[in-house]
C-alpha cells in the first residue's frame, strides 16, 4: 500500500514564532510537517508548546542546524537576519524556506543561489501571493492568451497600519506585488521609477508609487501605503481581449472578476464598449497553505520552487532599484546600465546601509560594513572593512573605526574617541569626550583623547571616561566605569573599575597559571604586563 503524503512528510523547524511565524507553523503543523520551533523568546516557545503537543521547542539556531530529522528549515525571522541563518541552514544540509525579502543585498542572494545549488537543496522565498489560487488561475489565463497581449498592470496594497519601523512600506508590501507581476509579464523591466512620501518619519517612506517599464512595452504601475483610510488589496491586468481584476478584500466567490470590455474606433475616436463582468469559479483554499505545501512537496520530489532563489533575486533586485530611485528623488534608473542611477544601492554596493540611516558628507565606509536602523555617520568619519553598526548608533565628527569592529544598539562614539581593529562594543555602553562639561560652556577644545586598542571588548552599559586607553583585547565588564587606563588582557569590572583577572584573545578567563583551556594559549608577566607566548 502506498504511503500517505503525511507518512512521507519531510520534518520541518520554524525560525521565528512573531506576526507571520504564528501562521507558518499552524500551517505545517496542520500539513504534519512541524517538529521543531526556534525563537529567543522562552514565554512565547512555552505558549506554543502547550498549543501543539509533542512539538519540540529550542532558542539556539544551532539546535535546529545539528537535528539530523530535520530536513527543512523554514526562516521567518527579521529580514536582516535571512542571509545568515538561510546561509547556515544550507551549509548543515537543510533545505531553506525563507520569508521575503530573500537577503537584503544581491550579493548576498548569489551566494545563497549557489550555495543551494552546490548542496542540491532547495532554496524557496515566500512570495505568498504567487501560491493564491486566484492569482494562479489569472496567471493561467495570461499564459494561455485569454487576456490577449497585456498592455498594462497596476496593484494597489493599501492599509491603514501594519505600521513598521524597521523597513519602510516598500519593503514591507511591495515585493508581493513585483512578484506578481514579474510573473505576469515573464520579462524583466527596463528601467524603474519610485516616488514616496515620508510623514510618519522623516527617514521611512510611509507612501511609494512604483513605475516599471518593459521591453515589449507592458507598463506597471505599484501603489503601496499604510496611511490609507480602509484596506483595498487590488491587481487589475489590461489586456487587449479581457481586463481582469483580483480583489483580495472581496468574498471569494468576487475575488476575480473579467470584464470582455471593447475598444472600437469611430470617426478616428476610441469608443469603449463596457460589458458586464464575469465570474470564474476557482475552488477555495488558504493560499499559505497552499505555499507551505509547495516547499514539502518540493523537498519530496526534488523539484523547483515556483518562486526560487532565482525569482526572490529577481524581486529584491527591483526592490533595491526601487529603493535607490527612492533615494535619489524619483530619478528613473536602467536596470541595464545604471544610468539615473545616484546611490550606491542599485550598483551592488560594498556595504549596506539601511535606508532609516544617515551617511553625511566626507564619510569613508569599508568593504563588507553593515549600517543598520536609524544610525548616523558624522562628516569626517572613517568606518574599516566588515563592521557591523547596529540600530541608534552614532559615530563622529572625525572618528577613526578599524576593521571588523562590532557596535551593538545605542553606542555613540564621540569625537576624540579612536577603535582600533576588532573591538567590541556592547549594547548602550558609553564614551564621554569631556571631563568636566558644562551645558552653557563650549568646551569642544578641551576633548581628551580616548583610544581602544585591538580585539578589546566593552561590556553592556559600561562607561569609558575620556583620556583613557583600553589595552588589546582588553575585557570591560558590564555596568563598570572606567576611569583610568586598562592593561593589555586585562579583565576590569565595577565602579570604578578595578581588575579582577586576565583574559585570553579567544575571551576565555586564564587560570593563574596564565593558560587558556579554550582555545589552548600560554601567556607570561614581563615587566608587570602580560604577553602571548609562542
Amino acid at each position: 500500500m502506498a504511503k500517505s503524503f503525511k507518512e512521507k512528510t519531510p520534518a520541518v523547524a520554524v525560525i521565528g514564532c512573531g506576526y507571520w511565524g504564528k501562521n507558518l507553523i499552524r500551517n505545517y503543523h496542520g500539513l504534519g510537517a512541524l517538529q521543531l520551533i526556534c525563537d529567543k523568546n522562552e514565554a512565547v516557545l512555552a505558549d506554543f508548546k502547550a498549543q501543539y503537543a509533542g512539538i519540540e521547542t529550542c532558542i539556539a539556531l544551532t539546535d535546529v542546524l545539528t537535528c539530523k530529522d530535520i530536513a527543512g528549515v523554514v526562516i521567518s525571522s527579521p529580514a536582516e537576519t535571512h542571509f545568515g541563518i538561510a546561509r547556515e541552514a544550507l551549509l548543515a544540509d537543510k533545505h531553506v524556506f525563507v520569508e521575503k525579502p530573500l537577503t537584503l543585498r544581491g550579493e548576498e542572494g548569489l551566494e545563497l543561489i549557489a550555495l543551494a545549488e552546490e548542496r542540491k537543496k532547495v532554496l524557496m522565498v515566500g512570495h505568498l501571493l504567487q501560491y493564491h489560487p486566484v492569482f494562479m488561475c489569472l496567471k493561467e489565463m495570461s499564459s494561455s492568451g485569454e487576456l490577449g497581449r497585456i498592455n498594462y498592470i497596476y496593484s494597489h496594497r493599501l492599509n491603514l497600519g501594519k505600521i513598521r519601523r524597521e523597513e519602510n512600506i516598500l519593503w514591507s508590501f511591495a515585493p508581493h506585488d513585483i512578484s506578481m507581476i514579474l510573473s505576469l509579464a515573464e520579462e524583466e523591466p527596463e528601467s524603474v521609477v519610485t516616488t514616496g512620501g515620508n510623514y510618519l518619519h522623516q527617514k521611512i517612506a510611509d507612501v511609494t508609487t512604483t513605475h516599471l517599464e518593459f521591453p515589449s512595452g507592458l507598463r506597471a504601475h505599484i501603489f503601496v501605503s499604510w496611511l490609507h483610510p480602509f484596506k483595498d488589496q487590488k491587481l487589475v491586468v489590461v489586456g487587449d481581449r479581457k481586463m481582469a481584476v483580483f480583489d483580495d478584500t472581496q468574498p471569494w466567490k468576487d475575488k476575480l472578476l473579467l470584464y470582455a470590455h471593447e475598444i472600437h474606433w469611430k470617426n478616428h475616436m476610441p469608443v469603449p464598449t463596457k460589458a458586464d463582468p464575469e465570474r470564474v469559479d476557482i475552488p477555495e483554499e488558504e493560499p499559505l497553505r497552499q505555499e507551505c505545501r509547495h516547499f514539502l512537496e518540493c523537498l519530496t520530489n526534488g523539484s523547483q520552487p515556483i518562486t526560487d532563489g532565482s525569482e526572490g533575486l529577481r524581486v529584491l533586485n527591483i526592490l533595491n532599484t526601487s529603493q535607490a530611485s527612492l533615494n535619489a528623488g524619483g530619478q528613473k534608473i536602467d536596470l541595464k546600465t545604471g544610468a539615473g542611477a545616484s546611490v550606491s544601492n542599485y550598483e551592488k554596493p560594498r556595504y549596506f546601509v539601511h535606508p532609516t540611516a544617515v551617511i553625511d558628507e566626507h564619510v569613508t565606509i569599508g568593504d563588507g560594513t553593515k549600517i543598520w536602523h536609524f544610525t548616523h555617520i558624522l562628516s569626517g568619519s572613517k568606518v574599516g572593512v566588515k563592521c557591523n553598526l547596529g540600530q541608534n548608533v552614532m559615530v563622529g565628527p572625525e572618528v577613526s573605526i578599524g576593521n571588523n569592529c562590532k557596535l551593538q544598539n545605542n553606542v555613540s562614539v564621540y569625537q576624540g574617541v579612536t577603535l582600533e581593529d576588532g573591538v567590541f562594543c556592547g549594547p548602550s555602553m558609553v564614551f564621554t569626550n569631556i571631563y568636566n562639561p558644562r551645558a552653557e560652556i563650549r568646551k569642544m577644545d578641551q576633548v581628551r583623547p580616548t583610544l581602544v586598542k585591538k580585539g578589546a571588548t566593552i561590556g553592556a552599559n559600561a562607561t569609558i571616561v575620556c583620556g583613557v586607553t583600553l589595552g588589546r583585547y582588553s575585557f570591560i565588564g558590564a555596568g563598570a566605569v572606567v576611569n583610568k587606563n586598562v592593561p593589555d588582557y586585562a579583565i576590569v569590572v565595577g565602579n570604578p573599575a578595578r581588575q579582577i583577572g586576565w583574559t585570553c584573545e579567544c575571551g576565555e578567563r586564564l587560570t593563574e597559571d596564565l593558560d587558556c583551556l579554550g582555545c589552548g594559549k600560554h601567556y607570561e608577566k614581563k615587566a608587570g604586563e602580560l604577553e602571548k607566548i609562542g
